[in-house]
């Protein structure tokens, strides 16, 4: 498959994903806010807060993957991909944020529960509660699932969102239902401990993004099925050395190969180019594969070098 629809089926399925999230988000915020209002539960609004963040976190998806897939320029001859990085860390931001509000909420609630009665919270708090729990979870699946197929860490950062407002949503049941059991002061300390899964989440988006900001080299696995593959390639000999890095959602591979001395310029070439066509084609992730060709020093392959 060639970069181009590589870069074309990507965009596509980053787009359709983030518009069915936006969809649902717009949706389930709107049933929670109205069900907490009318059953009085501060977690269940809290959650509501929490769905609202997700439909702007994913406006940033979109807008981080369109501007990820333009195509290199004077100024950007490697292209734009580590843009999707930046949006990754600013929907780690949102999403810390969005927790803390939550939390601090929660805190002041308890704090002053001795100075007013807690309201006890409504059972539509807790049918809206199943009802998230349910159609998050499926969201977070349908979510990660595209962003590992298409290796797009801002897309699992929007996934993250949905298992957030999952884990959100658990703990409004259980305060709510706490509440409703007598204990009026589980429904605000349930905000405080959904605010400490959303923080959980927003380090580990963090993270990631910046990992991949920093050319931070492929997982070992990932490396050694290219050494296989280029080892299987006919003429080359063994490998000097790969070393591979990330680029945003993208990896860089270079790779010295050692042919036989006694092949000709052109030979050598030729076997240069199956290489790098064999890892590009084998591995849609990169987006460039550079191969140097080393000569062997006496004519015969070097034990050291060969697949063992």
């Amino acid at each position: 498959m060639s970069n181009n629809k590589i870069s074309s089926s990507f965009h596509d399925t980053a787009m359709r994903v983030s518009a069915v999230s936006a969809a649902v988000n717009i949706l389930l915020s709107l049933l929670k806010a109205a069900a907490g209002i009318i059953a009085g539960s501060a977690a269940m609004i809290s959650d509501a807060v929490h769905s609202a963040s997700d439909v702007f976190s994913t406006a940033v998806v979109m807008i981080g993957v369109t501007l990820s897939e333009k195509k290199p320029d004077k100024e950007h001859p490697y292209g734009h991909e580590r843009i999707e990085c930046v949006a990754s860390v600013l929907l780690a931001v949102i999403l810390a944020a969005t927790g803390l509000g939550i939390g601090y909420k929660g805190v002041e609630k308890i704090i002053f529960s001795s100075s007013h009665k807690l309201a006890v919270p409504g059972i539509t708090a807790l049918i809206a509660a199943v009802v998230s729990v349910a159609v998050k979870e499926l969201m977070y699946r349908y979510t990660a699932r595209a962003a590992k197929k298409i290796n797009s860490g801002a897309l699992m950062a929007d996934a993250w969102h949905h298992r957030s407002d999952a884990l959100s949503s658990v703990g409004s049941f259980a305060g709510i239902l706490g509440a409703r059991l007598g204990l009026p002061v589980l429904d605000p300390l349930a905000s405080v401990v959904i605010c400490v899964f959303i923080e959980k989440a927003a380090v580990e988006i963090f993270l990631d993004a910046i990992d991949k900001m920093i050319d931070k080299a492929c997982p070992d696995d990932h490396v050694e099925k290219m050494k296989s593959v280029i080892l299987s390639i006919d003429g080359v000999m063994g490998i000097d050395e790969l070393r591979s890095r990330l680029f945003g959602s993208r990896v860089y591979v270079e790779v010295e190969i050692t042919v036989s001395s006694e092949k000709t310029f052109v030979e050598a070439h030729d076997t240069a180019e199956k290489v790098h066509a064999a890892i590009e084609g084998e591995f849609p992730d990169v987006k460039h594969c550079m191969v140097h060709v080393n000569p062997d020093s006496a004519g015969e392959p070097d034990a050291a070098k060969l697949p063992r």
